[in-house]
C-alpha cells in the first residue's frame, strides 16, 4: 500500500469518526442509529465460498446496543460467477427498549435462511438481485419471512483498484403470516475500493416500518480472503 492509498484510506476514517462523535452528543430517545458491519468471503475454490458475517446495531452512536447480528452460510457460484446460491445460519441478540422506558428486554433469535444471487452488469454500472427465505426462532416463536434485495453500483472512476464508487440498495421484507409487510430498507452511501479483496463503506439507511421510520448510518467492510 502506498502514501496515496493511506492517505485516502486515513481520510475517510476521519471522516468516519467524525460523523460518530456528532452523533453521540444526541440523546438516547434520538431515532438516528449507527451500524458497524463487517461482511467477508472465502472462497474454497472456483465454485464455492464461505460466507461470514458480524453486525453490531445501536441505537445511537456506539455503546447503546440494539442488535448484535452473527450469520454465516456455505456457497455455490455458477454460471460464469453470475449465480450463487447460499445455505446458512445467523444468530441475532435484540435489545428492544421497552415502551415509555430506559429498561430494556432481550430477544435471542436463531435463524436458518436460503439466498439466491444474481449479478448483472450494465455498461460500467452493477445490478444485483437477492432472494432470501428465512426460518426465525424467536424464543418461543417461530416465523417465516421472504426478502427481496435489489443493489446498484456505480464506479466514479475507470480504476479498478483505488477508486470510489456509489453504493445505493433496497431490501422489502415480507411475513407469511398476518401483518405481511414487516419494513423496508433504503440506503445510499460512497465506498473506496483499496484492491480486488477490500473494500469500505459508509452510509445512510432509513428504514421504513408500518407506522414509523428510523435512519441509520452504516459503515461496512467487505473483505475476501
Amino acid at each position: 500500500m502506498n502514501r496515496k492509498e493511506k492517505k485516502k484510506i486515513i481520510s475517510l476514517v476521519t471522516l468516519v469518526i467524525l460523523m460518530l462523535s456528532s452523533f453521540t452528543m444526541r440523546s438516547q430517545d434520538s431515532n438516528f442509529g449507527n451500524w458497524l458491519i463487517y461482511i467477508g468471503n472465502k472462497k474454497i475454490n472456483s465454485k464455492w465460498n464461505l460466507h461470514s458475517e458480524i453486525q453490531y446495531r445501536n441505537y445511537n452512536a456506539i455503546g447503546d446496543l440494539e442488535q448484535l447480528l452473527i450469520r454465516t452460510g456455505l456457497g455455490y457460484t455458477f454460471n460464469d460467477n453470475k449465480n450463487n446460491v447460499l445455505f446458512g445460519y445467523g444468530y441475532i441478540l435484540s435489545e428492544n427498549y421497552l415502551d415509555s422506558s430506559n429498561e430494556k428486554e432481550t430477544i435471542n433469535e436463531h435463524r436458518i435462511f436460503q439466498q439466491f444471487i444474481s449479478n448483472q452488469k450494465i455498461g460500467t454500472v452493477k445490478l444485483g438481485h437477492r432472494y432470501r427465505f428465512e426460518q426465525r426462532f424467536i424464543e418461543n416463536d417461530f416465523k417465516l419471512r421472504f426478502r427481496y434485495f435489489l443493489s446498484l453500483n456505480v464506479p466514479l472512476t475507470k480504476k479498478e483498484t483505488n477508486s470510489y464508487y456509489l453504493s445505493v440498495y433496497n431490501e422489502v421484507f415480507l411475513n407469511t403470516k398476518t401483518n405481511i409487510y414487516d419494513r423496508n430498507r433504503l440506503y445510499g452511501g460512497i465506498g473506496y475500493k483499496i484492491n480486488q479483496n477490500l473494500r469500505l463503506e459508509i452510509g445512510y439507511m432509513n428504514q421504513f416500518f408500518e407506522n414509523t421510520n428510523r435512519d441509520q448510518l452504516n459503515i461496512i467492510s467487505f473483505i475476501n480472503f
